[in-house]
């Protein structure tokens, strides 16, 4: 006979949080009643799984043991309930998505998608880290990923295709790249760390290469924005600045393009079983490459 549900949620936060008020403040309920139900279940099994010094909570052996399997059960139950509160078209429809992305891509064409599905909830999540599908409101995630990090069940959506792209006002004057080895004489705009540069710079025949300065700018859009301001190179994703590039603000001065970075879609397969997610991700694949064969079974 399984224990009380209530028992097992309780037991389940108070676990995650290694605290009984958090896990009190999740459930909305008081901390006595966490405690009385946890308890309640070491009393039902007849086992220690918490150990309780002052403030301090740790899992047992035991509780450890209940807890890698309970902890997964009931994101699953979570996530089966929002997905029929999603097919009920009573929560909006969760997206996980850069910044960059989101502002250069997407935001312009969100319009199309409204004209042909009206009333159609989304709610946005803007961030750089990868998604966490164990959070039951979200549906489907476009990421920024290299190659070696892909999954089998990515679908590719926009090739980074990156190359170095400058204010005009650089390419003026003597200082003009005209050769790969001349970006020497410039700042590189970096976003955490310096991977995609050194893998272009490698690509370009000019590996090690130092440049005149270094700088770090995490949101693509600010590293993007001192690049049009002159403040050095910083690599791009063509398609998603072509109106940049168009308009004269944006100058890629080389041909060379860096193919291992690109924008994936991911979504869950138990996601896919929702009506909803399914025309958004099949409208998602048409705008990013449209009558692709490889999207059709999802439409």
């Amino acid at each position: 006979m399984l224990p009380p549900l209530n028992a097992l949620r309780a037991f389940e936060a108070v676990a995650r949080h290694k605290s009984f008020t958090r896990a009190a403040g999740e459930l909305s309920v008081s901390q006595s009643a966490v405690s009385h139900q946890v308890r309640g279940l070491e009393s039902a099994l007849n086992l220690r799984l918490l150990s309780r010094e002052g403030r301090s909570v740790e899992l047992t052996r035991e509780g450890r043991l209940l807890f890698a399997d309970l902890s997964d059960s009931l994101a699953r139950i979570r996530r089966a309930l929002a997905n029929l509160e999603a097919v009920r078209r009573a929560t909006p429809l969760g997206v996980s998505v850069r910044p960059h992305f989101a502002m250069k891509w997407l935001a312009p064409r969100l319009s199309r998608f409204w004209q042909r599905h009206p009333g159609f909830d989304l709610r946005f999540y803007h961030t750089n880290e990868m998604a966490d599908f164990t959070d039951a409101q979200l549906h489907v995630a476009v990421e920024w990923r290299h190659l070696s990090e892909v999954s089998a069940d990515a679908r590719l959506l926009i090739p980074g295709n990156l190359t170095p792209a400058c204010g005009p006002a650089l390419l003026t004057g003597g200082n003009r790249p005209r050769k790969p080895e001349d970006l020497r004489r410039h700042a590189l705009l970096h976003e955490s760390d310096e991977r995609s540069w050194l893998e272009w710079l490698a690509a370009a025949g000019v590996p090690g290469l130092q440049p005149a300065r270094q700088a770090f700018y995490e949101d693509t859009n600010v590293r993007q924005q001192a690049a049009k301001e002159g403040e050095g190179f910083a690599l791009v994703c063509p398609e998603l600045v072509a109106d940049e590039i168009a308009a004269g603000r944006l100058v890629c001065p080389f041909d060379i393009r860096l193919e291992t970075f690109s924008y994936y879609l991911l979504v869950p397969p138990d996601r896919l079983e929702i009506p909803n997610v399914r025309k958004f991700v099949a409208w998602l694949a048409n705008e990013a490459q449209p009558g692709a064969e490889k999207y059709e079974n999802i439409s």
